[in-house]
């Protein structure tokens, strides 16, 4: 298969899985969400959406980087693809269980768990793909900010 393809469809499957989430931020960004207390550093709604695009390509782009290298272990790039799906439908859930179920205290176990999830991703990328794994530390960064704020937000209410 083409680069170019493949590079295209690593990057189209977080965003997809991100625009598929939205479906449930959406509805409750201007609902439900303002009218939770919040802490101080909460951010504006409006920066969530221009972070997550760009770090769902940077994540699209750390997988793509997996795909395409030179490893000849098999089972490596296997289990990284593995944990890469596991990231993903953990992220995805995060949104159906703060957003679309208002299960804060439940969203923020799934959120402690994507965290896991992402440093066992970045560890895995780094045995095939050091660039890889260096895509991944804004969103383990972001996510651990994430789940501060979920937390905050699960004490405040």
């Amino acid at each position: 298969m083409n680069k170019y393809i493949k590079l295209i469809i690593s990057i189209c499957i977080p965003l997809l899985i991100g625009f598929l989430g939205s479906a449930f931020t959406t509805s409750s960004i201007s609902t439900w969400y303002p009218e939770l207390n919040k802490p101080v550093f909460n951010p504006p709604s409006w920066i969530f959406g221009p972070v997550w695009t760009l770090l769902y390509i940077m994540i699209g782009i750390s997988i793509y980087l997996v795909w395409v290298s030179k490893e000849k272990n098999k089972k490596m790039k296997k289990k990284t693809f593995f944990i890469f799906g596991i990231q993903l439908f953990l992220n995805f859930i995060w949104s159906i269980l703060f957003f679309g179920n208002q299960l804060i205290g439940l969203a923020f176990v799934d959120i402690i768990l994507l965290g896991i999830a992402i440093i066992f991703n970045i560890y895995f990328c780094y045995k095939i793909s050091k660039n890889s794994a260096y895509l991944l530390i804004p969103y383990l960064l972001w996510v651990s900010f994430a789940s501060v704020l979920n937390f905050a937000i699960f004490i405040l209410n």
